[in-house]
């Protein structure tokens, strides 16, 4: 059982994204909490699923496979129905956009360079990139029945956040596209 804690907490990420999508339609306020109690639980496991396996040397093939595939389903997942919902429309669908774009355009790359047994390491602006983008789809979910912090409210810290994770997507996003082009021309070759 514990071997396989951290495949079982991806997995229940995965599992998580349509409880978060169905209850997004609740009303508000349940339909902005409620959600975002899930979706805290999936960015949690998206933590400790990959720490537990470090630390315990369990990685997997499985987790290796897995993992991503969870992450960009959720956050894919988030981001369409924030903007189905309209809690993300106008100007802010272009940040939105971005980091869908950089998803598609990360799993294509990653899929090719493993097919040339290239592995191109996480680094600590992905990291970081990750982070803020939890953070704002958090503070997006959760929305104007969230609380004000002085004069900013929930929604724009989220809208803020989702910004500066879009600018880190694109330069995340280069260095993987980088790093693909130069193995496709050195095959090409």
């Amino acid at each position: 059982m514990w071997a396989n804690l951290p495949n079982i907490l991806t997995l229940s990420r995965i599992l998580a994204i349509p409880v978060i999508v169905v209850m997004m339609f609740l009303p508000t306020p349940l339909g902005n909490w409620l959600p975002f109690g899930v979706y805290t639980y999936a960015c949690l496991t998206d933590f400790f699923d990959g720490y537990l396996a470090r630390a315990w040397e369990q990685q997997s093939a499985m987790g290796r496979f897995l993992d991503p595939i969870a992450d960009k389903l959720l956050v894919s997942g988030v981001l369409l129905m924030l903007v189905a919902s309209d809690a993300v429309s106008g100007l802010t669908i272009l940040p939105a956009a971005v980091i869908l774009f950089r998803e598609i355009l990360v799993s294509g790359l990653r899929e090719f360079l493993a097919e040339v047994q290239v592995k191109v390491p996480v680094t600590v602006l992905a990291k970081w990139k990750t982070t803020i983008q939890m953070l704002a789809l958090g503070f997006l979910l959760v929305g104007a029945a969230g609380p004000d912090f002085g004069p900013v409210t929930t929604m724009e810290i989220g809208i803020v956040g989702l910004w500066i994770a879009a600018a880190l997507t694109v330069g995340t996003g280069y260095d993987y596209l980088k790093a693909g082009l130069q193995h496709i021309s050195e095959n090409e070759d």
